[in-house]
């Protein structure tokens, strides 16, 4: 499991406006055996993944109190059909009954609870959601293709080199990959991230829906190739609008996914994921070709082995690899910034940027 528990994420700047408002669920919780007091919560649930952080504020942004992750691919399947599945459903209705375990453990006082591709796509993704407002207890609410792209930014932004004049960020998904061009960073530092995208897109591809169309346990260069020429056309119109942004100064991709954090613990040579040593790495040009080549040469049992992939990820590794590809040859750069962090982080800022709680003092 990764290391989150200790993560401290600085936080967003009070100049220019906020992104549109998530609509989600604010709840009260129960009063908890514990003497934290200003608990947040963010709850992502994904194609592939569900995700918890507990967080409290600082005074440098916050700080992660609990933390939670289970792949449970709720949608499985939809790369050939239109429902979300009764096992994956069960699969995800398990998970966030953990969660909201952990939420009121924590005493938390407020929480954002999102869903994304999977209830997007799926005709039942709304009888999914009033499912698990009966059985467990919480509101999930289907965010956006927009904002779930503006909540990436707001996460992990924080991480592009101040002096790049073009960024384009990027969260590799199970279900899509939203992708914006962030301009203007070295002339007006202090700017909300938001309020420099200059383009943004949703791509509906993702590491499940990928891997199920063109298989993910057994992959050939071949098979990787035509990945990578699928998702090249699903980025060609946002690669037109955005192609100033590779001749910038200082420009530099910036991404976060399990794709990109694992690319850079094989790179490290990591014998467990760490993630203090993952977030927030430069990795060359070179260095990330050769760590696809790589996992290339690998089969899927050694993938399963690899104990920074794990037997969840094996057959969706790849599929990951293809969508960075396609992206690195639509925006040729000489470096990448590795993000542990992303949508969860977005939501917490939001809500702590949201009831002032670093204009007022709101933190331990």
């Amino acid at each position: 499991m990764r290391d989150e528990s200790a993560a401290t994420i600085p936080a967003p700047p009070a100049a220019g406006q906020t992104p549109p408002r998530v609509a989600s669920v604010t709840e009260t919780y129960p009063p908890a055996r514990t003497n934290r007091r200003n608990a947040y919560a963010a709850l992502d649930l994904g194609t592939n993944n569900c995700r918890l952080l507990v967080a409290e504020p600082a005074s440098h942004g916050f700080r992660v109190v609990d933390a939670f992750s289970r792949i449970v691919r709720l949608g499985e399947g939809l790369g050939t059909a239109d429902r979300l599945s009764e096992a994956a459903i069960a699969r995800t209705i398990e998970a966030l009954r953990i969660c909201r375990a952990k939420m009121q453990a924590r005493g938390v006082v407020r929480a954002k609870i999102i869903a994304t591709e999977a209830c997007r796509l799926a005709v039942n993704g709304a009888e999914f959601v009033d499912r698990v407002q009966r059985e467990v207890g919480l509101d999930l609410e289907i965010v956006d293709r927009q904002t779930e792209a503006y909540l990436a930014v707001t996460g992990c932004a924080a991480l592009a080199d101040p002096y790049a004049e073009s960024v384009v960020i990027f969260d590799i998904g199970g279900g899509s990959t939203e992708i914006a061009w962030l301009d203007g960073s070295a002339t007006n530092p202090s700017a909300d991230p938001t309020q420099r995208i200059r383009a943004w897109d949703s791509l509906p591809v993702g590491v499940v829906t990928l891997a199920e169309r063109h298989g993910g346990c057994e992959v050939t260069r071949l098979m990787f190739e035509g990945m990578v020429e699928e998702v090249a056309e699903l980025l060609a119109r946002f690669a037109i609008r955005a192609a100033p942004a590779a001749t910038a100064r200082h420009f530099h991709l910036l991404g976060t996914s399990g794709t990109v954090t694992t690319l850079a613990a094989m790179h490290l040579r990591l014998a467990r994921y760490e993630r203090r040593r993952v977030d927030g790495l430069w990795m060359s040009d070179g260095e990330v070709s050769d760590a696809i080549d790589d996992l290339l040469d690998t089969r899927l049992d050694q993938r399963a082995d690899n104990p920074c992939i794990g037997r969840d990820r094996a057959d969706l590794v790849l599929a990951g690899c293809a969508i960075l590809e396609a992206i690195r040859r639509a925006f040729p750069s000489e470096r990448l910034r590795i993000a542990d962090r992303g949508l969860r982080e977005g939501l917490l800022m939001n809500m702590m940027r949201e009831d002032g709680v670093w204009r007022r003092g709101g933190y331990r």
